[in-house]
């Protein structure tokens, strides 16, 4: 088909050229332009992408595995982790050195290929502190992070966590080689990874040097007491940090605290381990009341409770309770109390019911009272004496009886108050008034004890301070009892103080002293660590024989020679000391004053001057009324030189040969510190005194007739 031709005439000009009319499709072809084209660029593109991209990015995996398995170190596996993007390569891992990492960049960089290297390699360094730390990010995947140690391969520790965390755990291992691992990581890792298998997403396990962290919540009960359990045995050389496991919420919360016979059973949940501590300290105290009864916890830490009700207002009122009741349970489930079983006594029904409806906590629902009152058996009573007070405790038939009882104790007891305690019920045993008050003031005479009834018999146990009186108490108990009763005493003295006769304390003090060498350190006046086990052994021999009465003796410092200066040029050696001069400068040095011959005649009684000398030496050293115990004592020892008497005129300065020498009272000092010693240690002051100085040597003992 032609395409149509169309002529145009105009007046005035001359006829126009007929031009042709172009196809409607060429017309639509023309509009449309180069967007026709498209879709054919399109499948040549998408041709292009299906097909020879996958070969690309193969070749490009194959030749960066080339050049990572060039960079494999000790242990085996490269450090250098590749990934391919498009035509993009990715390069990871800690290289050993920068030139390490920059010769590999360059291998890469010459690949031909990829279109561009993008590297995140980092270097080897030092973590201080060193940390790793597993993420649980959901029920599969956990999440690695901050260093692991550059002896130890990356995979096979995956390997070892992924053994630990179960099959089919995907890791997000970002952590970066680094030196500093504390020893045994591995082991480490592997006991945090396998705690993190019982945590909830968001829980977390951390290292930081050898402190190991826990934090999270717990994915049910078992996994939670699995770990607290755990974690009381970590890996050898590691300890446990900061743990903050939440319990497990329960969509059901119950408590039940049921009492029988033998004991008190705790069952259910409890918010917390403060809470459960608080459960079995009431339980304990519930259990004592009764002979032989034992707690059996069966408790288990979850959440659940309502925010509104305080746990530990809960628990104190489900054991007040407990305690109106002989056999029964105690129950707390949806959010409602309820009791159940065998009245105490029929006292205890009109109890239960008024605490139900006036003490109830607050967000605490009413719930059933279902109790029966039954005669007790067996019957119990007790008197308790402690120093503190006398406790009645259990059950009186009437009013009469219990006072009957008080009227026996009040005029025995001046000071410890009266505490009753007990119950009225029926079913007591004939004559147990007349069983109580005989046994009443047996109780008070004791130091401490119990007279305690079940049924028709008594027994009385505790301590006495005298043995007389330990030793008379079954026959006055017997002869106390009414007809029909039976009764057991079993009281004991307190041990005296021990006691030795006056041969044994001299083989003992022997024993002691024989073989000991208690030196003093030079110039000084301390007691050293040798002292001390036969100072201890004389401190007890003095408590066990107060007849002994010994004396200690302080030795002085070895003399020192006396310095030969050197002969200057023409001079010849001086002369020799005469051989009298040097042993009376050894004896000024071992003793402050010598009394001389005219002295002596002077003073008829020189002991007398000598302890008096004693005792002032002796207040010098004594220690600071401050100070207390031994520490003082071995301070005060220190010290060395008295104290400078008030108003005295300063001496003059002493030349430098002989600022070093020991102070001339040095044998007393040393001889009132080991006499202080022994007073604190527990010596009477009239057992234990200071003798006389002795030649250097060890500190020597005299036990005086």
């Amino acid at each position: 088909m032609l395409p149509e031709r169309r002529c145009r005439f105009g007046p005035g000009s001359d006829q126009l050229p007929c031009v042709p009319v172009p196809h409607p499709f060429a017309r639509g072809l023309r509009r449309t332009g180069w967007l026709a084209g498209l879709p054919a660029l399109a499948l040549i593109w998408a041709s292009a992408t299906l097909y020879a991209g996958p070969r690309i990015a193969e070749r490009l995996e194959a030749e960066g595995a080339a050049v990572a398995a060039n960079t494999a170190t000790d242990t085996g596996e490269p450090w250098l982790r590749l990934a391919v993007e498009g035509r993009d390569l990715v390069a990871a891992g800690e290289a050993p050195d920068a030139g390490a990492r920059a010769a590999t960049l360059f291998r890469l960089a010459v690949l031909d290929g990829p279109r561009r290297i993008v590297s995140g390699v980092g270097l080897v360094e030092t973590a201080a502190p060193f940390q790793w730390a597993a993420i649980r990010l959901g029920p599969d995947r956990v999440a690695l992070e901050g260093s692991r140690p550059v002896e130890v391969g990356r995979r096979a520790l995956e390997a070892r966590v992924t053994g630990m965390l179960g099959p089919g755990t995907s890791l997000d291992d970002t952590a970066r080689a680094a030196r500093g691992a504390p020893p045994d990581f591995p082991s480490a890792a592997a006991f945090l990874a396998a705690r993190l298998s019982g945590l909830a997403a968001g829980g977390r396990a951390a290292l930081s040097d050898t402190v190991l962290s826990l934090s999270g919540e717990a994915l049910d009960v078992p996994a939670y007491e699995a770990l607290r359990a755990a974690l009381s045995e970590p890996p050898a050389g590691f300890s446990i940090g900061r743990v903050e496991i939440l319990p497990p919420r329960v969509a059901q919360y119950r408590f039940t605290v049921e009492k029988a016979t033998g004991g008190i059973a705790l069952d259910g949940f409890i918010p917390s381990t403060a809470d459960r501590e608080a459960a079995r300290r009431a339980a304990q105290e519930v259990a004592q009341e009764t002979p032989g009864a034992a707690v059996d916890d069966r408790l288990v830490t979850a959440r659940g409770l309502d925010p509104a009700i305080d746990s530990k207002t809960l628990i104190g009122f489900m054991f007040r309770l407990a305690a109106l009741i002989q056999t029964g349970r105690v129950t707390f489930t949806d959010g409602a109390i309820s009791v159940s079983g065998d009245a105490m006594d029929a006292q205890a029904i009109p109890d239960a019911e008024a605490l139900m409806r006036d003490a109830r906590p607050a967000g605490v629902s009413a719930g059933r009272v279902t109790l029966t009152a039954r005669p007790l058996s067996p019957y119990r009573v007790a008197i308790r004496r402690t120093p503190e007070a006398v406790t009645l405790t259990g059950h009186v038939p009437d009013a009469a009886t219990r006072d009957r009882v008080l009227d026996v104790l009040r005029p025995r007891l001046f000071r410890e108050p009266i505490l009753d305690r007990t119950r009225l019920a029926d079913g007591a045993p004939p004559n147990l008034g007349a069983a109580l008050a005989a046994a009443a003031p047996l109780v008070v005479s004791l130091a401490a004890g119990e007279a305690s009834v079940s049924d028709r018999t008594l027994t009385l146990t505790g301590e006495s301070l005298y043995r007389e009186v330990a030793a008379r108490a079954p026959d006055r108990l017997a002869e106390a009892l009414p007809p029909g009763w039976t009764g057991k005493a079993t009281v004991s003295a307190r041990q005296p103080a021990e006691r030795r006769d006056p041969a044994t304390c001299r083989a003992d003090f022997a024993a002691a002293t024989t073989g000991a060498d208690l030196r003093f350190p030079a110039g000084s006046a301390a007691p050293g660590p040798t002292f001390y086990p036969t100072l201890d052994a004389l401190a007890a021999l003095a408590k066990a024989c107060p007849s002994v009465r010994m004396t200690v003796s302080g030795p002085a410092d070895p003399a020192k020679a006396a310095p030969t200066p050197a002969a200057g040029p023409g001079e010849g050696a001086p002369p020799a000391a005469p051989p009298e001069a040097e042993p009376t400068r050894v004896a000024s040095a071992a003793k402050a004053e010598v009394p001389g011959k005219a002295d002596a005649k002077a003073d008829p009684k020189p002991e007398a001057k000598h302890d008096a000398k004693a005792h002032d030496a002796g207040a010098q050293a004594k220690p600071d009324a401050k100070g207390s115990g031994k520490d003082a004592i071995k301070e005060a020892a220190k010290s060395g030189k008295p104290s400078p008497k008030p108003n005295s005129k300063p001496s003059p300065k002493k030349p430098e040969a002989t600022a070093d020498e020991p102070p001339p009272d040095l044998p007393r000092l040393r001889a009132q510190a080991v006499v202080e010693y022994l007073l604190q240690a527990g010596a009477r002051p009239d057992q234990v005194s200071a003798g006389p100085d002795t030649p250097a040597g060890p500190v020597t003992f005299a036990l005086l007739p």
